[in-house]
């Protein structure tokens, strides 16, 4: 079979369009590169749970709803000695400014749960700074203290909901342990949730209203106290100085700071 000589008319006209296509090519990686390298920029993320050897962890509890099981939720942690913390929607402080007194005067740490339990990461910056300050305004007036940690509703966020929060002196809250007790499953799942698996540094979700919240919590409370934990309030829980969070939402201190580390806080 012949072949065509690499100085024949044939590769003469070829080679050029060869040439113009590997621009081509060339010019449309480069475009495409920035959005590439914008979908794999690393999230903002809160803190679900704290990178720590000691057998601590905390518990706490959303109210945004109800009140009726909150006095005897208050009793029960009395009774196991446990100090917690209770994330408060405005309208429901609102609403009950006596419980919210109660909980300060019982020894218990009050969160930012937002002013009206939105969807944030649907809404503007301003927005977002709108619904801490309301909050916490409103807490402010009641207990005479402002709050400093913040729990999104539903568990929602992006990039600026934890920023904004960051800028406003927060520190964003999330969990690792769900009791799932929004779900009405039962006193035994509320326990399997809690307890299959407790490490230290957890940080456990709970809600004030929860149809079996009062059969649980003893049962759940004494599992960790036989286990040797000590129950804190989530400020306390969290590590002080220079810290980052890591890609599962674990916050480790910073020994020494890793470079440019996404959520990385003091």
């Amino acid at each position: 079979m012949n072949r065509p000589r690499l100085d024949s008319p044939h590769f003469r006209r070829v080679i050029p369009l060869l040439l113009l296509a590997a621009v081509f090519v060339a010019h449309v990686s480069m475009r495409s590169a920035p959005a590439v390298m914008t979908a794999a920029k690393t999230r903002e993320l809160p803190v679900y749970n704290v990178d720590t050897q000691e057998k601590v962890l905390s518990i706490s509890f959303d109210a945004a709803w109800g009140r009726a099981n909150t006095e005897e939720i208050l009793n029960i942690l009395d009774r196991y000695d446990v100090k917690t913390t209770f994330f408060l929607v405005g309208f429901w402080a609102e609403k009950h400014p006596d419980l919210v007194r109660e909980l300060v005067a019982r020894g218990h740490e009050i969160g930012n749960h937002s002013a009206t339990h939105p969807h944030m990461a649907q809404l503007s910056r301003a927005q977002i700074a709108e619904e801490l300050r309301r909050c916490s305004d409103l807490v402010a007036s009641i207990t005479g203290t402002p709050t400093t940690l913040f729990r999104p509703p539903y568990g929602e966020y992006n990039d600026d909901v934890v920023l904004v929060s960051r800028e406003m002196g927060y520190e964003c809250v999330q969990w690792n342990v769900d009791s799932l007790d929004w779900k009405n499953l039962g006193r035994e799942n509320m326990v399997s949730q809690c307890t299959k698996a407790v490490n230290p540094g957890d940080i456990v979700l709970f809600h004030n209203d929860s149809k079996y919240i009062l059969e649980a919590l003893p049962e759940i409370l004494e599992y960790y106290t036989q286990a040797g934990y000590k129950i804190i309030p989530v400020s306390q829980l969290l590590l002080q100085g220079e810290t980052w969070i890591d890609h599962t939402g674990k916050q480790h201190l910073c020994t020494p700071a890793p470079a440019a580390v996404p959520g990385a806080s003091a």
